[in-house]
């Protein structure tokens, strides 16, 4: 099964309640922090929402 790599690259400072609570739910808090999550539709659409913030490289 494929997964993703992804660090948060932006701050959260300025962006819209619903970014922020998707990089929570993805488990990034602060700059730098990462976290390996499956390639499945949910986790797909949480980094459409805030690919602006983040780096993706497949695990």
């Amino acid at each position: 099964m494929a997964q993703f790599n992804i660090k948060l690259k932006k701050s959260l400072i300025g962006a819209k309640k619903d970014q922020i609570a998707t990089a929570d739910s993805l488990g990034l808090r602060k700059i730098g922090d990462t976290t390996v999550q499956p390639d499945n539709a949910q986790t797909q659409g949480k980094i459409r929402k805030i690919s602006h913030l983040i780096e993706v490289t497949e695990a």
